[in-house]
């Protein structure tokens, strides 16, 4: 590469095996081990939809068998090795200031049979869909920001209190119903505990309502900037008063207004105007924190605790954090497959998921690495697509001899028209099970 240039494909084939080898002790045997290291080389390939069967004809195996078993039967501590990906990461891009935000993403679905999946509002599609949804930790730091943690949200009704839908798709006797706050809860705890370095936490309305995880963040002295709905009541006038936030917001004067920056968009700036009011009792740090937007006067608000006092610069940074979220699912689904699963079951969604974060994590690594040495101030960083592209090119790139290709060109047709076969046997057999009218 050129002098001073950021882009360092020996150091990066370093991380990516670093990477690797962190987590290779949990799987017992070799091959798991194996299909393990290209299933995530796989991910982070150019490769357009991320299965078992593209997956496992880029890394040469005859079949996608290697692949399946991984996410199915193999024997491997998926926990641990999300355990492992959030220990790798820390020592990368932790930082005292880190914050810690939960958001949840849909998975849209065609199918009845996956694991958790039902008719429910996903943002994902931005109406009712029949999907699939995870809840996820993200950590936001300075120096980088990466997916730690992940829950499949189970519906009550339809999941949780359903025998049959829970031991066909394998779901572990002690896992019961949860609310997507809950969840966050348990993955903060978590977090946490395994001595992640943050300040802060921070979630939309969803987690915003809930009394048990402010609760839970006070007690652990963790900071928050939750969101919560214009209907929310506090107290003002040292608890004298308690009024809804949006009449709140009516009352403060024009001047109390504080035009602030967001940090920089796709389009310039993202600049606000911002207010905070003390709702605080005995002294303690606590405010209600109000967004308006300059252009169409939309505002939202923001439930705020601190174990210190602190500006309100900083509540805004926190506040605005939350967006990452969003942009890593974004990054995600779209650079490593994180929606590209084809798996029904417990098991095979949290291996799939849990391996797509550690190929993210590599791409979040090699992003912060790469930040660090470049110093033109004409270029911009180099972002995750861009050093994915050129993983690809100078680490990544694996030609196959034309005879492996034309191999699984047959495979596929030859599955397909066995899948056809079956199909349409099985549509017979129900045909002609039928009573005639």
């Amino acid at each position: 590469m050129a002098a001073g240039h950021s882009v360092n494909p020996t150091g990066w084939r370093a991380i990516l095996d670093t990477a690797v080898a962190r987590v290779a002790g949990r799987f017992a045997r070799a091959e798991p081990r194996r299909s393990m290291a290209a299933f995530v080389e796989g991910l982070l390939s150019m490769v357009e939809r991320k299965t078992c069967w593209s997956l496992a004809e880029r890394a040469g195996h005859e079949d996608p068998q290697a692949m399946q078993r991984l996410l199915r039967t193999a024997v491997w501590d998926v926990d641990a090795v999300r355990d492992d990906v959030r220990a790798f990461l820390m020592e990368h891009v932790g930082h005292p200031d880190g914050v810690l935000v939960t958001d949840e993403t849909g998975f849209l679905k065609k199918g009845v049979c996956s694991v958790g999946v039902q008719r429910q509002y996903t943002g994902t599609a931005g109406r009712v869909e029949n999907a699939q949804v995870g809840v996820f930790l993200s950590y936001v730091s300075p120096l980088g920001r990466a997916l730690i943690d992940r829950r499949l949200y189970l519906p009550e009704a339809t999941w949780c209190e359903r025998p049959d839908h829970r031991a066909g798709a394998g779901v572990p006797d002690e896992v019961g119903f949860a609310t997507k706050p809950t969840l966050a809860r348990q993955m903060i705890t978590a977090a946490l505990d395994a001595g992640v370095p943050v300040g802060w936490a921070t979630g939309d309305e969803v987690y915003g309502a809930d009394p048990g995880l402010r609760a839970d963040l006070e007690n652990r002295g963790v900071g928050y900037v939750l969101a919560v709905g214009c209907d929310r009541r506090v107290t003002v006038n040292d608890g004298r008063t308690l009024i809804r936030v949006d009449d709140l917001a009516d009352r403060i004067p024009t001047a109390e207004w504080q035009r602030l920056s967001c940090g920089p968009g796709a389009k310039g700036p993202r600049d606000y105007l911002w207010a905070w009011i003390t709702t605080s009792l005995h002294g303690e740090h606590r405010w209600l924190l109000i967004r308006r937007s300059r252009s169409t006067g939309e505002l939202a608000f923001y439930l705020c605790w601190s174990p210190r006092p602190v500006p309100l610069h900083t509540l805004v940074t926190v506040a605005e954090s939350r967006w990452s979220i969003e942009e890593l699912f974004q990054t995600g689904k779209g650079q490593v497959g994180l929606d590209h699963y084809q798996v029904r079951g417990w098991n095979g969604w949290h291996r799939f998921i849990t391996l797509a974060m550690l190929a993210l994590a590599v791409l979040t690594v090699l992003a912060a690495a790469a930040e660090q040495a470049d110093s033109d101030p004409e270029i911009i960083a180099l972002t995750v697509a861009e050093i994915r592209r050129l993983l690809n090119a100078f680490v990544l790139a694996l030609p196959l001899p034309p005879a492996h290709t034309l191999h699984w060109s047959t495979w596929r047709r030859t599955s397909q028209v066995r899948a056809r076969r079956s199909h349409y046997q099985r549509r017979l057999s129900h045909y002609a099970s039928r009573p005639a009218k």
